[in-house]
């Protein structure tokens, strides 16, 4: 059985893309080693974290034994988005033996590797935990998994900024030079796309009033100092919502939050994954 999310995870055809892409380069033309097993053994499964950890991956995880044998049965007992200490069972398996060990590690890749978003994620919103910031996610991603760890970001308590390129415009410095000013190139945004999401990216209090005067619907503070960071929220008056990026880390993005900005966006959520220790041990019937 499939464990209860509480987070969306990303459609099913593209978690099966991702899972036919880590098959591709893990199995190749076949497990030469699970050839060495009984066709007919059979086994059971028990999936172990050795980390305090937040768990995410699950959907990828699933995929990953039924692509092999759909007939494979998985019985979560944790779900993704929940906290668990070391030594705490995930989940429990059973089917062919050759099944569990053929997809064993590309599954654990795709768990370990979101358990770790997901955790780094949960980390940083303890953080700011009573401030009202809401901590972002970048497009600094993996690549080709940007989705899944968007989506362990959401299981860690935090929330996405643009998927990409195509779902909301972001100003930053040198599209500014190359459009001329922040009213311009604000200017341009609305024209040519109205109805998306327009942020952009200023490096002082007077790239600030302009973005303020062109009328955008959120404003990034690049590389502020915490005493500048509450100087334009004081300047912005609640007018725009204010977005903090550049230097956050864990031991800066409390003080951040404390600046009264809405959003502190972190690119190392996704870019600097320390994967969850996870142990998967088999037992033959």
């Amino acid at each position: 059985m499939n464990a209860k999310l509480p987070f969306d995870p990303p459609p099913p055809e593209l978690i099966a893309a991702d899972v036919e892409r880590a098959f591709a380069e893990d199995l190749g033309k076949g497990d030469a080693t699970a050839e060495l097993l009984p066709d007919a053994a059979v086994a059971e499964a028990v999936l172990t974290c050795r980390d305090d950890a937040v768990i995410a991956g699950a959907p990828w995880f699933d995929a990953c034994f039924r692509r092999m044998d759909p007939a494979v049965r998985i019985d979560w007992q944790t779900r993704d988005g929940e906290r668990v200490a070391p030594g705490t069972v995930i989940c429990r398996l059973s089917g062919h033996a050759r099944s569990l060990v053929s997809a064993e590690r590309s599954a654990l890749n795709f768990l370990q590797l979101l358990s770790g978003t997901a955790t780094a994620t949960a980390s940083h919103v303890a953080a700011v935990a009573g401030t009202g910031t809401r901590v972002l996610d970048t497009r600094k991603t993996v690549p080709g998994l940007r989705l899944a760890q968007k989506y362990a970001v959401r299981c860690g308590g935090g929330h996405n900024h643009r998927i990409g390129l195509y779902d909301a415009i972001l100003v930053k410095e040198n599209h500014i030079i190359a459009a001329g000013g922040i009213a311009p190139a604000a200017a341009a945004a609305r024209r040519l796309h109205p109805d998306l999401l327009l942020e952009v990216e200023v490096e002082n209090l007077d790239e600030l009033q302009q973005a303020i005067a062109a009328g955008v619907d959120r404003i990034m503070l690049d590389n502020f100092t915490a005493p500048l960071m509450r100087e334009a929220v004081q300047l912005t008056a609640g007018r725009v919502p204010l977005e903090v990026s550049g230097n956050v880390d864990l031991s800066t993005i409390g003080e951040y939050a404390r600046t009264g900005v809405d959003y502190v966006s972190v690119g190392a959520l996704t870019k600097h994954v320390h994967a969850v220790d996870l142990s998967l041990r088999l037992r033959v019937g």
